[in-house]
């Protein structure tokens, strides 16, 4: 069209008119042909890139379809992954979910156990505490009632110690408890009638000398109360002068009764069964001690009439051991006599033990040589078979030794 165009340009008018409207169509067929031959042979290369850019585009559409395909197969690879993770993730955690409330729920009933055991274990403490109480009460209640009987006790005993014949037995008995306690029983009596017809409270069996002991338990009780309870000066003068009277009596009536020439020893005890008693005597009247002294009754208390007691023992003991001195002696010969033998009998056994040692040295020498004669046959060692022992001799001897080939007779 542009060659059309440009033609029509370049003609002169003449040219134009003759030929004509029919040959411009003409002319105008040709020339489109022309050009359409042109344009055909300027088309065929397009048209070959045009045919290698649809296949270009086939195979990018191919390349598109596989990126397609593979990114679908890989989201569905990774839908798939992520889903098998999400169902991982939330097994784990119903798994997590599970075990914290299988811990919470053994959590829960460790602590309920432990409170229950704390619940009972105070109940039990509560229990025991109450029992205790209970227990502790009761015996509270039973000091009271010991405390109440004590306090009876010792009401009668001010009974007791108010009646001389009461009074009297009170100190007996507790006499009795120490001497009992101090002495073997066949070295006292008690209650012992003397020769003069007097009853003794208690006689130590003592040899002679000093001999038999006798031991008084009666005391006048009522001046030394008087003494306590006296509350101004002229009682407590009155009181003291009847306590000593009474005390001179005591002494005097027990050095007459109870100290006989040739029957019992030349004194006496008087046991007094109070050491508050002993220790006011000693005290505020010690002049009534020494004359005690004087006429050999000796005063004595729990305490002391113990200690007393335990020297009548070691002199009862040595007594004893010089009765019985001759069977001891005896003893001791017989007891000589048998270490005697028994040292004769020793050396016997050590000689029968150095015989016994002697043949045991002999009896290891034999063995030692016949070990080495083994040991020499055992080491093929024949050149020395006839040199050494075949008895008791010493290695070397010709009566010892053993031609080869020939056994040993």
């Amino acid at each position: 069209m542009e060659t059309i165009a440009l033609f029509l340009q370049t003609a002169d008018p003449q040219t134009l008119a003759l030929l004509g409207l029919g040959g411009l169509v003409l002319l105008v067929l040709v020339m489109l042909l022309r050009a359409n031959a042109r344009a055909a042979q300027s088309i065929a290369p397009i048209a070959q890139q045009m045919a290698h850019l649809g296949q270009s585009v086939q195979q990018l559409r191919g390349g598109v379809q596989h990126v397609s395909d593979a990114q679908a197969n890989a989201q569905v690879q990774m839908i798939q992954t992520v889903e098998t993770r999400l169902s991982a993730v939330q097994q784990q955690v119903n798994d997590r979910l599970s075990d914290n409330a299988l811990r919470q729920a053994r959590a829960l009933a460790d602590m309920q156990e432990r409170l229950q055991e704390s619940l009972n274990g105070s109940t039990k403490r509560t229990v025991t505490s109450l029992t205790q109480l209970q227990e502790r009460l009761a015996v509270i209640d039973k000091a009271q009632d010991n405390i109440t009987k004590l306090s009876g006790d010792v009401l009668g005993l001010q009974d007791i110690l108010a009646n001389k014949q009461t009074r009297g037995a009170f100190g007996e008995i507790q006499l009795n408890d120490i001497v009992c306690k101090a002495l073997p029983a066949d070295s006292y009596a008690f209650q012992h009638t003397l020769s003069n017809g007097k009853r003794a409270d208690c006689l130590i069996h003592l040899p002679n000398p000093p001999g038999p002991i006798v031991i008084d338990s009666k005391f006048p009780l009522e001046p030394y109360e008087a003494l306590r309870n006296a509350e101004t000066q002229e009682q407590r003068a009155s009181a003291a002068r009847q306590l000593k009277a009474a005390l001179r009596a005591h002494i005097r009536a027990i050095s007459e009764k109870y100290i006989l020439d040739g029957e019992t020893a030349d004194g006496a005890l008087m046991f007094l069964p109070s050491e508050a008693v002993y220790a006011e005597l000693h005290a505020n009247f010690s002049d009534i001690v020494r004359e005690g002294f004087s006429a050999k009754v000796w005063i004595v208390s729990p305490t002391t009439c113990m200690a007393t007691l335990n020297t009548m023992r070691a002199i009862l003991k040595d007594a004893r051991m010089r009765e019985q001195a001759g069977a001891i002696r005896s003893e001791l010969g017989h007891l000589h006599k048998d270490v005697e033998r028994l040292g004769d009998r020793v050396g016997n056994l050590d000689r029968h033990f150095g015989m016994a040692a002697k043949d045991i040295a002999e009896i290891k020498i034999s063995a030692d040589k016949a070990g080495r004669r083994a040991q020499r046959l055992d080491n093929f060692d024949f050149e020395e078979i006839a040199a050494p022992s075949a008895g008791i001799g010493e290695p070397g001897d010709p009566a010892n030794v053993v031609p080869l080939g020939r056994p040993e007779s």
